[in-house]
């Protein structure tokens, strides 16, 4: 393309159609990796058959995976966004599912026998997928070395989500409590106990951040792939991924409050902070990202370039849209 078709030249030197062409390029990957999330939910009927786990979700999911890495084929995609998928299916039966913490403590309980090689509980889709995840990611040669990462960041997601179960009980059961007494004195009955904590406090609400589960899939993503220099830096790696992981979880609350709100979900706005500190305090852990990567990106670029590219992406994506559909 040139003048004489009726375009400017670009003085700045970008090639819009080399551009074009790289991100057709990501998504055709996407693309890809879409039918595959959604022959893979189909697998487990059971697991995902939730309305708002849709066909939107797949491909959102797909997107973040390919865009996050862009020079990989849908295969190199395929565990990232598979375990991506299996949080979906764990989220809705803890968050929407789940009518007690037995409940949830049971899930874990299934979930980390698997883990530990376990067969999955029959007609069990979450311990099934999991079971299929924990084989194909185990056929690596990366995985003995990796095997306890892998399995300590499986149960911190597991952990904190059940926590998060626990806090929005609590905090149901005091809004259920503060009305029975509002009710209470409107009659001119006495006033009852006031009851525990109901809420965390922001701090300790980013420091459960584990359950919004970036961190598992990166350590699944990493072992699969069992680049040398991702390896040997494997423990650092993981701090950082755990600070993206609470960029991301605070993104997604800003992203999602109404929502949260409908469903009874728990959102860092309902703690006592506002959009701009968490906007703020998004800033400081972004800063605080670039310090721990400054010393890896040479022996690693793939991997920094990985965890980078999630933060950017993420940013432009929740302050569009989120991934779950409609109730």
């Amino acid at each position: 393309m040139n003048a004489a078709d009726g375009a400017s030249p670009r003085p700045d030197g970008e090639d819009p159609l080399g551009d074009a062409r790289i991100s057709g390029a990501v998504m055709a990957q996407a693309v890809r990796c879409a039918r595959d999330l959604a022959e893979c939910a189909g697998a487990y009927p059971d697991l995902f058959d939730a309305k708002p786990i849709d066909e939107t979700l797949f491909n959102a999911v797909a997107c973040a995976n390919a865009f996050g890495s862009p020079r990989l084929p849908a295969a190199g995609l395929r565990i990232a966004a598979r375990t991506s998928l299996w949080i979906f299916g764990l989220d809705w039966l803890v968050d929407h599912v789940a009518a007690a913490r037995s409940e949830v403590d049971d899930i874990n309980r299934r979930c980390l026998a698997v883990a530990d090689g376990a067969p999955p509980v029959p007609g069990d889709g979450l311990t099934r997928f999991l079971a299929d995840l924990r084989d194909e990611i185990a056929a690596s040669p990366a995985f003995p070395a990796l095997r306890d990462d892998w399995r300590r960041q499986l149960h911190r997601l597991l952990d904190c989500g059940a926590r998060e179960w626990t806090w929005k009980s609590t905090a149901a059961q005091a809004a259920g409590r503060a009305a029975g007494r509002a009710a209470g004195r409107a009659a001119g009955r006495a006033r009852g106990p006031a009851g525990g904590p109901v809420t965390p406090t922001f701090d300790e609400y980013l420091e459960n951040a584990d359950n919004y589960g970036s961190a598992w899939v990166n350590i699944s993503h990493w072992i699969v792939h069992g680049d040398q220099g991702v390896l040997d830096r494997i423990g650092e790696l993981q701090v950082v991924s755990r600070e993206v992981q609470r960029i991301l979880r605070l993104l997604n609350d800003l992203a999602t409050y109404e929502r949260d709100v409908t469903w009874g979900d728990l959102n860092a706005q309902m703690l006592g902070v506002d959009r701009a500190q968490i906007t703020a305090r998004i800033g400081e852990l972004v800063e605080r990202c670039r310090e721990l990567v400054r010393p890896l990106r040479a022996d690693c670029p793939e991997a920094v370039d990985y965890l980078e590219r999630q933060i950017g992406y993420s940013t432009g994506f929740y302050g569009i849209s989120d991934y779950w559909g409609s109730l």
